[in-house]
């Protein structure tokens, strides 16, 4: 069945809606593209998978092997929020519950070994489609009700369009503690995708591609205005990438900085950040970022382990009082479920799934840290050890 432009604003706009109530009931997510992709493809699935790190989601991302030296740099976003990046596409150690296609007009353009399109033929798990390719030689891929497929500049476009409804619920916002949805890199991964199939904005007609294109490059000049102190204006796609590989630069210097202060016990590896590692943190990177790496540094640590991860670290006294703790399960160890460790230690502001957590508590009511810390370190290990 060729694809065909969604005919209305509240049929779109409740397709949107849809899928937004998926990112929130769903765990495991698995993003696909189309084979030899091109800036849309790439930035539309790094794009969509931010939005779903924010919500705290496992997401794995599956593309081609040998990409464009320009995408590398839109990939090594992903290594910072939490995104796992398989290059070539493959199954080992997946779990999936939802697949989300991005701008492939039709099945036998995905990039995907042929145990993912076994994946793609099991009912039990949804498939969303976001894209923007319509009309003949073309055919839906997504289950019913949930194609994102219509007329636009881009599918990045598209997903641009599902951030601005999803930051209009406050509700969520609040439960995922998301101060501020479109931040650098989402903005990044968007614009690049809108700049990518436009060509600068050239090949853009309809007032509402025009719109998109204002709206998203706007407000990544905004961003940087807010940082450079200057107005900041992009005539080209390289200036683009020159701005992403800066933040990468960041992104790896906050990163080492986490990683050079991990510890082990026998069944977890941990960092631990007081006050003034955050002080002298904080004069390198900001919270955003500092968010997203620790994601990073959870995952890898617990790899690293081989079966439990621990990252805890203190808000900017200016955003909350609260100590942040983050915990994950290694992908090669199944035998204990984090939830447990909520339950254990009656902590009541957290949450997550069988492999992940999050929780926090008030800097008030543990003026001791690194004694807690300890505390639950050697419940972890009981309790893995029943």
């Amino acid at each position: 069945m060729d694809k065909k432009a969604i005919p209305s604003i509240h049929e779109k706009n409740e397709i949107i809606y849809r899928i937004i109530d998926v990112m929130i009931r769903r765990e495991h997510f698995l993003i696909l593209g189309h084979q030899s992709p091109d800036e849309d493809c790439i930035s539309s699935m790094v794009a969509f998978g931010l939005l779903l790190s924010k919500l705290n989601k496992d997401v794995r991302l599956c593309t081609a092997e040998n990409l464009n030296t320009h995408f590398q740099y839109l990939v090594s976003i992903c290594r910072y929020n939490s995104i796992l990046v398989d290059q070539p596409c493959r199954r080992e150690g997946l779990k999936v519950d939802t697949v989300v296609i991005c701008d492939t007009p039709k099945r036998s353009m995905i990039e995907g070994s042929p145990e993912i399109m076994a994946i793609l033929d099991n009912s039990d798990i949804l498939k969303i489609e976001i894209d923007h390719h319509i009309g003949g030689d073309s055919e839906y891929i997504g289950d019913k009700g949930y194609c994102l497929v219509t007329e636009a500049s881009s599918s990045s476009e598209l997903i641009g369009h599902l951030a601005f409804k999803l930051n209009n619920r406050s509700d969520l916002l609040r439960q995922y503690q998301i101060s501020n949805l479109f931040t650098r890199n989402v903005v990044l991964a968007i614009l690049t995708g809108i700049i990518g199939d436009s060509q600068m904005g050239q090949l853009l007609k309809s007032r509402r591609e025009k719109r998109y294109y204002s709206i998203f490059s706007n407000l990544f000049n905004n961003l940087l205005a807010k940082e450079t102190i200057k107005e900041t204006n992009f005539s080209n796609m390289d200036e683009i990438f020159v701005e992403l590989q800066k933040n990468s630069s960041s992104e790896q210097e906050c990163f080492s900085y986490f990683m050079e202060r991990k510890h082990f016990s026998p069944s977890v590896g941990y960092v631990i950040l007081n006050p003034e590692d955050m002080r002298h943190l904080r004069s390198m990177c900001d919270n955003e970022m500092i968010v997203s790496v620790s994601r990073a540094v959870a995952n890898v640590l617990a790899d690293e382990s081989k079966k439990f991860s621990l990252v805890v670290y203190y808000d900017d006294p200016d955003v909350s009082e609260l100590i942040q703790f983050r915990m994950r399960r290694s992908r090669v160890y199944n035998g204990f479920d984090l939830r447990r460790v909520l339950e254990l230690f009656n902590i009541e502001n957290g949450g997550g799934h069988e492999g992940a957590i999050g929780f926090r508590i008030q800097k008030m009511e543990r003026t001791d840290l690194d004694r807690y810390v300890k505390k639950l370190l050697s419940g972890i290990e009981v309790a893995v050890g029943r």
